[in-house]
């Protein structure tokens, strides 16, 4: 138990960004020092011994995560985000809205919001939609309440973000 103390206490200080670049500068110096001593230096100590030492020691890597099935598909390109119906829901970033669909399969009621620089937002199960096509918004504009429209099993919003038309993970962009 001590010494999870102890380690963790050593973890803490070496994982610093303060600390690292210490020690790294001084790694660095203490090579560039090294390259100017006499080679004569480290061979006294070498022929004192030779000693080689042989050991087979097998080496194997275990996963610490897999997925739980062979062949991965993933359907669900976006995040869920739970709550009621009526919630205010706000774009993550402003930009200008580029869609707006009604469906009673799929998405439901959905906003494409468009950030610029290839990156859009899509807002889906919405209860109902306050903006229009070609709209500017804000991060303090309300576009819509949150719902259980189209195929949704409850009420939540469905959040896709997309990079030149590929849905990358949300949390990406998102803050923690």
């Amino acid at each position: 138990m001590e010494s999870f103390k102890i380690s963790r206490y050593f973890r803490h200080i070496f994982e610093h960004k303060n600390m690292r670049k210490i020690l790294g500068t001084n790694l660095a110096l203490i090579l560039v020092a090294s390259s100017f001593m006499p080679n004569d230096v480290f061979a006294n100590a070498e022929a004192e011994e030779n000693i080689i030492v042989e050991a087979s020691v097998p080496l194997t890597t275990e996963r610490s995560a897999q997925f739980p099935v062979e062949k991965v598909r993933i359907f669900h390109p976006g995040i869920d985000l739970d709550g009621l119906t009526g919630d205010l829901i706000r774009p993550i970033k402003n930009g200008v809205v580029e869609e707006i669909s009604s469906s009673k399969y799929a998405y439901g009621n959905a906003i494409v919001i468009n950030h610029g620089s290839e990156i859009t937002s899509l807002y889906a199960h919405l209860s109902k939609i306050f903006v229009q096509e070609g709209q500017e918004v804000t991060t303090n504009t309300v576009i819509g309440q949150m719902g259980a429209t189209g195929r949704a099993y409850g009420d939540h919003l469905h959040l896709e973000i997309r990079d030149h038309g590929r849905a990358i993970n949300p949390m990406t962009i998102l803050p923690r």
